[in-house]
């Protein structure tokens, strides 16, 4: 069931809201931005190593919800 998180009708009356795995990735990747030592500013570098991050353990969130 992908019901989504903080739901918001729109016009068209269709629900919409972040997935799950979409949340646990924010706070994951809240979480790798206080506790990192990197200073980057470039897109691309911070895309690889907070953005990718973020939904390696969102992931792994996931995957653990099944057990």
């Amino acid at each position: 069931m992908n019901i989504p998180l903080f739901p918001n009708q729109n016009a068209n009356q269709s629900m919409q809201g972040i997935t799950l795995r979409d949340y646990f990735a924010a706070q994951a990747m809240t979480a790798v931005i206080i506790n990192s030592d990197r200073q980057s500013t470039n897109v691309e570098e911070v895309d690889l190593w907070i953005g990718s991050y973020a939904y390696i353990v969102a992931n792994a969130m996931m995957k653990a919800r099944e057990r």
